[in-house]
């Protein structure tokens, strides 16, 4: 073209020195207005036209596409390649051209890295959506994947501007791989821990987890390749490194709220000093307690049957088979959690005696709650508790608790008691 120009102005009789110049402008400002129309096209014509069709398409994944802008995108690398190829026309051999041909080689990596971002930002998203993929570290490998074409991009730009061979500046960093390992050493650390955890499926969004080392103790609200953010239960954020999640422990309770049970683990102490056998008014006294009838006439026969044939000397206590206040008591809490509308009924049920300790004897609790949200779980937990310490002193037990400084008082030390309280003088009367 800028051969043609330079004959026909040669022909209006210019001089010869404007001739070279005015040619080189003319195919400049050309080149420059074929360059601005390309880039019009592609943004007013091409770029509507994909994404229109793709919204009207019953796909999400075309719909995912545009919504990332992956077609806005896209389309500008057909301008800048019709550009690369017509650049030998305008300025064929010249210093011009090669220097136009490496800025749109450039410009072609770029958008070319911008369209992959854009392509993997939609990727996360549609995998995000799959019932499969639901809790999974997806977004850790998308990252990964982002970093390692932002460094081809990097070492293909570096190839353009030095005119050098991108496999060789490959090669030559593979020497460097020392080094490289250790500027993206968290990054690679990340990257195989989100690998990890994924694979033994060991921590989901959603998931509550308690990692005290660390501070954290709540629900994970995002998984990347670097970090897990977990909100607390006070509402504050704790940050861990996801290679941490491999390398420490730490406690996932998704076991517990996939059960449909949480647990309830907790010891009434009872001071063993108020422990005893039952005599005949204690018995008759619970059989008024509805929970406990059948249970009452049916141990008496039992043990009226056992004694029977096998005690001679009924009169001693020591001999045969009694009911205790303990074990009548044992009996009612059992009774009573079977009864309750918030105990998990098929799961781990346990009313036990742990070992005596100086603290007195534990009778523990074992079950679960039907209830999993925090504050409701602790009300259930707190009602049962307050019920059954209410009902111990009705079988003649007593919880231990250490002597308080008033229990010393009403005991005679440390001078008079102190006045009792309206309260206590209205329980009195």
């Amino acid at each position: 073209m800028p051969q043609l120009l330079e004959s026909w102005l040669h022909e209006l009789g210019l001089p010869e020195s404007l001739v070279a110049a005015t040619a080189y402008l003319a195919a400049l400002t050309f080149f420059l207005l074929m360059a601005i129309f390309s880039f019009w096209v592609a943004r007013h014509w091409l770029s509507p036209l994909l994404k229109v069709y793709t919204v009207k398409s019953s796909s999400d994944w075309g719909r995912i596409l545009a919504e990332k802008n992956f077609f806005h995108r896209l389309s500008h690398l057909l301008p800048v390649s019709i550009l690369y190829f017509t650049v030998d026309v305008f300025f064929p051999d010249t210093a011009s051209g090669d220097v136009f041909r490496r800025l749109l080689l450039i410009a072609f990596v770029l958008l070319g890295l911008r369209s992959l971002d854009a392509l993997l930002q939609a990727l996360n998203l549609l995998l995000s959506r799959r019932p499969l993929a639901e809790g999974r570290p997806i977004k850790g490998y998308t990252q990964a994947m982002t970093i390692i074409i932002y460094i081809l991009a990097g070492i293909f730009i570096i190839a353009i501007i030095t005119n050098k061979s991108p496999w060789g500046l490959l090669t030559l960093m593979g020497g460097l791989t020392a080094v490289i390992l250790l500027i993206f050493k968290d990054t690679i650390l990340g990257f195989i821990a989100s690998v990890q955890l994924s694979a033994h499926d060991m921590v989901r969004v959603g998931d509550w987890i308690s990692m005290p080392k660390y501070g954290a103790d709540g629900d994970v609200v995002d998984v990347n390749i670097h970090t897990v953010k977990v909100q607390n239960w006070d509402r504050t954020y704790a940050t861990i490194p996801t290679y941490a999640l491999v390398s420490d422990a730490f406690t996932n309770w998704r076991g517990m709220t996939e059960s449909g049970g949480r647990r309830i683990k907790r010891s009434l102490y009872i001071d063993m000093n108020s422990i005893g056998f039952c005599t005949p008014e204690m018995l008759t006294q619970f059989t008024d307690i509805e929970l406990l009838q059948d249970y009452i006439a049916g141990k008496e026969r039992e043990i009226n049957e056992y004694n029977a044939n096998h005690v001679k000397k009924p009169k001693n206590w020591v001999n045969g088979r009694h009911q205790t206040n303990i074990g009548v008591f044992r009996a009612y809490v059992t009774n009573y959690l079977r009864q309750h509308p918030k105990i998990h009924q098929e799961m781990t049920f346990l009313v036990r005696h742990l070992q005596p300790t100086p603290e007195g004897l534990p009778l523990e609790i074992y079950v679960f709650s039907r209830e999993q949200a925090w504050a409701v779980y602790e009300g259930v937990q707190a009602d049962i508790f307050d019920h059954l310490m209410a009902a111990l002193p009705h079988f003649g037990l007593r919880v231990f608790q250490y002597p308080s400084g008033f229990d010393l008082r009403q005991a005679g030390f440390g001078g008079s008691p102190p006045a009792a309280s309206a309260n206590e003088q209205q329980v009195k009367l």
